[in-house]
């Protein structure tokens, strides 16, 4: 075995000099800056969070981040739920759909996103007909938003029926033996055991969304901007490389932080769904 170990600790070693190389060693630099230039000390960090602008741009980047999740989740969660109840080649099918966003480039579905919300463009045509003149989502939050839900929900159908797929549905046939109709079986069986997997795929859509700089960029507005679109013009445009450099630390440790707190609310829902399984605790 421990020529075994070995070679697998060799085969890592490519892969984690480049996450050093090309990931850590960068943010490294980045933070170091933030907290020595022009003086060694937390005055970036302050100056961001004493600076209305930046507090605005934060509140408006979560705000948004926050109802891509929500939506990516009331659309995806019934996708990933059909997976699992269709046939193999069904599966097939639905899975080319949620996969042929990826087959495209960024840029390209962000130009598309362009045409079709700008003004007098199929959107604004089908909100006409519904009685919602002059209505145009370019330049606007709610037109990013869409753009941002269409590119992030394969990654919420993807990891949701990861974790759907793994609940044994016998389960609900059990309780449904038991008295409970469908609607009740659900709600009392199965979700609490998807609760895992919705807290993973939120977690993952809600940090994706946070760093988004192409699509808000070039569908949104100045008014609208978004944190990413911030850090960038402290470094193209002001040469301010402590500046954003505090501003990236703060998304950093808000990734952290929402990383962490849904490490640890799905921690005890995992030992309640094992308890649940086996039958609760023996002695």
């Amino acid at each position: 075995m421990r020529p075994s170990r070995l070679l697998s600790g060799i085969a890592v070693i490519p892969a984690v000099a480049v996450i050093a190389i090309f990931f850590l060693l960068p943010i490294g630099v980045i933070l170091v800056r933030s907290f020595t230039d022009p003086e060694p000390g937390f005055g970036q960090y302050a100056a961001a969070l004493a600076d209305p602008t930046t507090l605005r741009v934060l509140g408006r980047t979560f705000g948004m981040a926050a109802i891509a999740v929500v939506s990516c989740l009331a659309l995806g969660y019934p996708f990933a739920y059909l997976l699992t109840l269709v046939g193999p080649t069904a599966r097939t099918l639905l899975m080319v759909l949620v996969l042929v966003p990826f087959w495209t480039s960024l840029m390209a579905r962000t130009f598309a996103w362009i045409s079709l919300l700008q003004r007098d463009g199929p959107v604004s045509a089908i909100l006409a007909f519904f009685g919602f003149d002059d209505v145009t989502l370019r330049g606007t939050a709610a037109g990013v938003v869409l753009a941002i839900v269409q590119i992030l929900l394969p990654y919420m159908i993807l990891t949701l029926y990861t974790s759907l797929a793994s609940i044994d549905r016998r389960q609900l046939a059990a309780a449904q033996s038991l008295g409970a109709n469908r609607f009740r079986s659900f709600l009392q069986v199965y979700l609490p055991q998807s609760l895992p997997g919705v807290f993973a795929s939120s977690a993952l859509v809600f940090i994706l969304a946070l760093g988004f700089y192409i699509t808000p960029q070039l569908i949104g507005s100045p008014k609208e901007a978004m944190i990413a679109q911030v850090i960038g013009l402290r470094v193209e445009k002001l040469i301010d490389f402590a500046g954003a450099g505090a501003l990236s630390g703060l998304l950093l440790l808000a990734t952290i932080g929402i990383f962490s707190i849904v490490v640890l609310a799905v921690a005890p829902l995992r030992r309640g769904i094992t308890q649940m399984a086996t039958g609760g605790d023996r002695r």
